[in-house]
């Protein structure tokens, strides 16, 4: 799927906006910096993580800034932080349809030009994706677990390790995979993006100790579409930039593949296998990431 905007990398890194010192290093150790204004920083530090921001020299085609949502007492000074800074897109969290979008350009000018993700973690935020996608300004969507469940009046958004079994294995067969609600929104966000034409990204794997489960998340949401996953702690940047690199076998096959498409026009076999319009979109795909998803 082509898309209008593609993050530089599947992995990207979530830096708290009051502690600039994290900056270098977090862009580095990532295929994108994500500069949060919001759950990641310090309710009363934010006044100087602005300034951070503003003063933060970093490559603003691999820097994001999270701001806080509309209707906070932050929202305003965020946004005119962002139009200050060298930097264009912008992470909007408890989003709710296209709506919400407009809010930004009515409370500063500059955040017309913006490129807007799409923070979806609410249960009108759900109900009103498509409304969301389809806003010009939209450039991707991702969600959140931990925001969506406490707005539900759940408790946890995974099952724990003694339900999994009961409960058919959860995301990837993994203990503590999602609870059926996430697991829905996860769907319907990468089916809305798709839709859209936008780009789509994965939750965090909020237990930064389990390498091998957000490796498994990972995994999925590169077979499943997704174009990156979010991540709250480096150490598991290396994990999610092998989940979504191709498997040299994949790579290979991928290549015969387009070569093969070369010289037919309609479909045609390799090793036996029948290939069509959809399995040539796919070789072209992990084709693309072979070339651009960096191992750790």
């Amino acid at each position: 799927m082509t898309t209008r905007w593609t993050p530089p990398g599947p992995a990207l890194l979530f830096a708290p906006a009051d502690r600039p010192e994290r900056f270098t290093k977090a862009a580095e150790r990532s295929d994108a910096v994500i500069l949060d204004l919001e759950d990641g920083c310090r309710a009363e530090n934010r006044a100087a993580a602005r300034t951070n921001v503003v003063t933060a020299d970093l490559d603003p085609a691999r820097t994001i800034v999270r701001i806080n949502p509309p209707g906070t007492p932050d929202f305003d000074a965020d946004l005119q932080a962002v139009a200050d800074s060298p930097f264009t897109t912008v992470m909007l969290p408890k989003a709710e349809g296209g709506r919400t979008v407009e809010v930004l350009a009515e409370t500063v000018p500059d955040a017309s030009t913006w490129r807007i993700i799409a923070l979806v973690e609410t249960p009108r935020g759900v109900l009103d994706l498509a409304s969301l996608a389809a806003h010009p300004q939209v450039d991707a969507l991702f969600w959140g677990a931990e925001d969506l469940t406490a707005a539900l009046g759940g408790t946890s958004s995974r099952y724990g390790v003694d339900e999994t079994q009961a409960a058919g294995g959860g995301l990837s067969g993994q203990p503590g995979g999602y609870r059926e609600v996430p697991r829905l929104t996860r769907s319907l966000v990468l089916l809305h993006a798709a839709a859209a034409g936008i780009a789509a990204l994965d939750a965090i794997h909020a237990d930064t100790t389990d390498t091998a489960g957000a490796r498994a998340e990972a995994v999925d949401a590169a077979a499943s579409g997704f174009a990156g996953t979010v991540a709250i702690h480096p150490g598991l940047v290396p994990a999610i930039r092998d989940a979504y690199l191709p498997d040299p076998a994949q790579v290979t096959w991928a290549h015969r593949v387009v070569a093969g498409a070369a010289r037919n026009s309609g479909a045609f076999a390799v090793d036996g296998e029948m290939i069509d319009a959809p399995l040539r979109r796919q070789a072209e795909l992990i084709l693309t990431r072979s070339t651009t998803t960096t191992r750790s």
